[in-house]
């Protein structure tokens, strides 16, 4: 999902909790109404940032690196030596990529690197 397309989600749900709490706080019995409102945008909002993280690193987010295939590690991007390559992989349901994953044994931390 691209920055424009997520950040048009984002401001959308903020704006569905913003006129929820105030027809909470203006309109007579609105209440469930009301109240449905703010948990659709709290839930779009959530659905965003969870998408985001989905199988990215930490650095390629803090740095708003564009993703590589698969929604993982750019290919030919350098993977921090303390990552080992793993026997699982699997085919991204939206791209079809074949990811493959790589993990630390120290920390189980996980990465996603597409297979060419």
């Amino acid at each position: 999902m691209g920055t424009v397309v997520r950040a048009i989600l984002v401001v959308v749900g903020l704006l569905g909790m913003v006129l929820g709490l105030v027809a909470i706080a203006t309109v007579p019995d609105v209440g469930i109404a009301g109240l449905s409102w703010v948990a659709a945008g709290g839930v779009l909002v959530i659905a965003v940032a969870a998408e985001r993280q989905r199988y990215r690193s930490e650095a390629a987010e803090r740095t708003n690196a564009p993703p590589g295939p698969g929604g993982g590690e750019r290919r030919g991007e350098i993977v921090e030596p303390r990552f080992r390559v793993t026997a699982e992989a699997f085919i991204d349901p939206t791209t079809g990529h074949r990811m493959r994953v790589l993990v630390d044994p120290a920390t189980g931390e996980r990465r996603y690197v597409a297979e060419a």
